[in-house]
């Protein structure tokens, strides 16, 4: 996979939501976020088809753009190249710094806790 830039994962993540969509409903939804004109979307969805990280495919005059890798994919890519480059590969010093800096849910707890106790139960 080519590595998304935070602008192609803003669009990644509208298109994993939409399934496939056209480049000005992909516009609108970029626009909720902040202000991005249209053939800014375009090139960058241009370009994401380029490195393969979009296909497209008409539809009349227009093209609808989809991913072409899943969310979870793409999240365990970078997941893992993250914690190689930036943690050397030890998952717990990833874990407990995610953890440091911000405040957990009791929710989000529960689950983390789960998760962890079926790892364990598995092993």
């Amino acid at each position: 996979m080519a590595n998304p830039t935070q602008s192609e994962l803003e669009i990644l993540a509208i298109l994993w939501r939409l399934g496939e969509s056209k480049i000005q409903a992909v516009n609108d939804e970029l626009c909720k976020l902040r202000p991005v004109g249209y053939t800014t979307t375009l090139k960058t969805m241009q370009i994401m088809e380029q490195k393969g990280l979009l296909g497209r495919k008409k539809d009349g005059k227009s093209h609808i753009y989809f991913p072409l890798e899943q969310q979870h994919e793409t999240q365990t890519s970078l997941v893992d190249r993250l914690l190689q480059t930036a943690f050397g590969g030890s998952k717990s010093n990833m874990v407990m710094r995610l953890f440091a800096d911000k405040k957990i849910s009791q929710v989000e707890l529960a689950e983390i806790k789960a998760f962890l106790q079926n790892i364990e139960s598995d092993k």
